[in-house]
């Protein structure tokens, strides 16, 4: 099958762990043999590169094209306007990609399209796909159902473009009841969840690691895009109950200084350490050296770092959100927090420091969360959609032209 994989959510040489969630779910489907993609990953245009303007410079140092795990990704340019940006954002991404495109599609032809993140993507994707008279298949992540479709018209344009797909994907129960209630069919919702990539996270000397990072006190791992709802602030909250700790915090995002901040104003920043962004290599580290990974967030649909946490045979303590609930199924895996509170999360964590959980246990539990199953399912969902939806190639073009 050749199929184009379309997201704004996918990394790049500038930004090498953004939407890695979206490419390691591709590199084990390409895995299979029985795939090929090539990849649309869209940024947005920005005309300045230089470290100052941040994120927004981040995004115009990535290149035209690259190879990333020997599939080829393209990163073509498309407006992103403030404030009026969210409505317009599906026909801008879609008539910036065009021409790009239905170049590929001439060139070397495509089976289908495999869109990531409902919104904008998701509905570009659907416009391309009517274009070119293909089926697409669109993947709900997370924040663009759980966020973006409270708003009215984008919750009309996602409701459009399941109608429009082939099939439609979300990765946990929770999103597909999400998806439900915003009245897309429950038959047409397939869940096919993120797995990890347990060759990459693995345990290690945790010794070692511990005395090459510095690390002396127990040691919980926030991990996550520097944002208030993914709960870092409660971590924080909770550190300052926990004198005997100490806080690791993995990621970037525009709200470190608010984070820098209430550590200093909660007396507890010499314990709270910033590493900013990491590659995987790196973060591996930090999960093997870990008492626990805290995620705080109110919002999620998947969060694979909870499973790379358990298969480094580190437990987490993780508020029941999306689909968590759905991940913490065993105390092996760790603790489930219903309460979205610091005092919740001392407690937590207290349990979880005066009875420690196996390593060898927690990876264990994560193996179960493999890739396999859901490539298997990825392959049959695709073949289905093809013999269902997909008109002989000739009249695709015709389409087309």
């Amino acid at each position: 099958m050749k199929v184009l994989t379309f997201s704004t959510l996918y990394p790049n040489a500038a930004r090498p762990a953004h939407g890695i969630f979206v490419e390691t779910r591709l590199r084990q489907l390409v895995a299979s043999g029985q795939v090929e993609s090539t990849v649309v990953a869209p940024v947005p245009w920005f005309p300045f590169t230089h470290p100052s303007f941040g994120a927004y410079a981040a995004q115009a140092r990535a290149p035209r094209a690259e190879t990333r795990n020997g599939i080829e990704v393209l990163h073509p340019r498309f407006p992103a306007l403030p404030k009026i940006g969210m409505t317009l954002a599906p026909l801008l991404l879609y008539r910036a990609v065009l021409p790009q495109v239905e170049r590929l599609w001439r060139e070397r032809g495509f089976d289908l399209i495999d869109a990531h993140y409902f919104y904008p993507d998701g509905v570009a994707a659907a416009m391309l796909a009517r274009r070119l008279g293909v089926p697409a298949v669109i993947t709900a992540r997370g924040s663009d159902v759980n966020l973006i479709a409270q708003y009215r018209f984008p919750r009309r344009m996602i409701r459009w473009a399941a109608r429009q797909a082939a099939a439609v994907v979300a990765v946990s129960q929770a999103l597909k009841d999400k998806l439900t209630a915003l009245g897309v069919e429950h038959e047409r919702i397939h869940v096919l969840r993120n797995g990890v990539d347990l060759e990459l996270f693995h345990a290690d000397d945790r010794d070692s690691v511990r005395a090459e990072l510095q690390l002396t006190r127990p040691t919980l791992l926030s991990v996550g895009n520097l944002l208030a709802f993914k709960g870092h602030g409660l971590v924080i909250e909770a550190l300052s109950h926990l004198p005997e700790c100490e806080l690791v915090i993995a990621g970037d995002g525009p709200d470190r200084a608010v984070f820098e901040a209430l550590a200093r104003q909660r007396a507890v920043s010499e314990r709270v350490r910033f590493v900013g962004s990491l590659e995987q290599q790196d973060l591996r580290r930090y999960y093997c050296a870990a008492d626990a990974l805290v995620l705080a967030s109110s919002r999620e649909g998947w969060p694979n770092v909870l499973l790379e946490a358990m298969a480094c045979g580190t437990p987490v303590v993780a508020t029941a959100v999306g689909g968590v609930p759905e991940i913490v199924t065993s105390t092996d895996a760790g603790a489930m927090v219903e309460e979205r509170s610091a005092p919740a999360l001392v407690r937590a964590v207290r349990e979880l420091l005066a009875r420690p959980r196996e390593r060898a246990a927690t990876r264990r539990f994560a193996e179960q969360f493999g890739w396999d199953a859901t490539s298997k399912g990825q392959l049959q969902l695709f073949r289905q959609v093809l013999a269902a939806n997909s008109p002989p190639r000739a009249m695709q073009m015709a389409r087309a032209g």
